[in-house]
């Protein structure tokens, strides 16, 4: 799979401080791996929120056990070992995050009433994420390309020990050895695992996500086109942005539409109005996003959902609205009606 970044982790291997420092130098040494692990938990349970839990309780144990930290492997990998312990432990619960996509199938009528909120789905959540940040540009990070929605959600069909198998190998590029030393498993059984885990994620992963990208030139375009067609319900410049088997979700509501022109239909039919949106750009899962707020009796323009999409060189492949205006400051946008 094409989502390996760099080499296996790199040793930051310390003598062990005094008692009296070690504090101070487990703060200074671990910090900079915080935001690689938030990736990995993410990736690992499909929730922002439990994501950061379980790195905070990551760092905590950590720290409690920093003065008898030997040094036989790198700290980096002594954190992956209690952040995946911890992500393995909290999946035995048997909770699996879907996208709508992955939960039924498409609906056929665009003019049919979509169906209720669905709040008892623990459904997939965004992430605000820009891209990789390494502090240090030999420390393996996670790509964007692996952060995206679809791919998150394709990994939640997976075992819990196949998807951290597959995200160590295939996203971190971690030696087997490694892997196997982690987990607690032989070398044999981490690639039997990993086999199983490319196998199944071939199934489920959406093809339309292996399409190539737009230039940046070409993807500012078709993104201004598109904000400025959804605020205007110029269901035309719409539909010609689409492509041809794009996916349109909309969670919490489990309903979803597949194809470009069953899309159309369903924005005509039930969604768009002219000057009903407004939308304000951000980023999501290393994607482009909107922030999409809509208008009341009052005129104003208060916080309706987060729209993330995803973009291929046959236009936008997939959009995802998530009907939950309280995301919106967390992607650095306003949470009150806009004039």
């Amino acid at each position: 799979m094409p989502l390996s970044t760099k080499g296996a982790p790199v040793s930051t291997e310390t003598a062990s401080p005094a008692p009296d420092d070690a504090s101070a130098e487990f703060g200074r040494l671990a910090e900079p791996f915080r935001r690689e692990l938030l990736a990995l938990c993410y990736r690992m349970l499909g929730s922002v929120d439990e994501a950061e839990d379980l790195v905070q309780e990551t760092y905590l144990q950590a720290w409690r056990g920093y003065s008898s930290f030997e040094g036989r492997s790198s700290l980096r990998t002594w954190l992956y070992r209690i952040a995946t312990r911890a992500c393995l432990k909290a999946l035995e619960r048997g909770v699996r995050r879907p996208l709508p996509s992955g939960f039924g199938a498409p609906e056929d009528d665009p003019e049919a009433q979509v169906g209720q909120w669905r709040t008892d789905i623990a459904w997939l959540q965004p992430i605000p994420w820009h891209g990789p940040a390494p502090v240090d540009p030999a420390i393996t990070v996670a790509s964007r390309e692996s952060m995206r929605l679809a791919f998150v959600a394709a990994l939640q069909h997976l075992p819990p020990r196949q998807r951290a198998v597959l995200i160590l190998r295939d996203v971190l590029a971690w030696r087997a050895s490694e892997v196997a030393e982690l987990i607690g498993a032989t070398e044999a059984a981490v690639n039997s695992a990993l086999q199983r885990a490319r196998t199944q994620l071939r199934q489920v992963a959406p093809t339309e996500d292996e399409v190539a990208e737009p230039s940046e030139a070409a993807a500012r375009e078709l993104l201004d086109q598109y904000a400025t067609a959804f605020e205007t319900a110029d269901i035309a410049t719409l539909t010609r942005l689409l492509a041809q088997d794009a996916v349109f979700e909309m969670p919490p509501v489990p309903t979803w539409y597949a194809g470009r022109d069953r899309i159309a239909r369903f924005l005509v039919a039930q969604v768009l109005r002219p000057e009903r949106f407004r939308l304000l750009a951000t980023e999501a899962n290393g994607e482009p996003a909107f922030g999409l707020y809509m208008r009341n009796e009052a005129g104003e323009y208060p916080p309706h959902a987060l729209q993330v999409l995803t973009l291929g060189d046959r236009g936008i492949t997939r959009i995802v609205n998530f009907h939950d205006p309280d995301l919106l400051p967390r992607f650095g946008l306003p949470n009150r009606p806009l004039h």
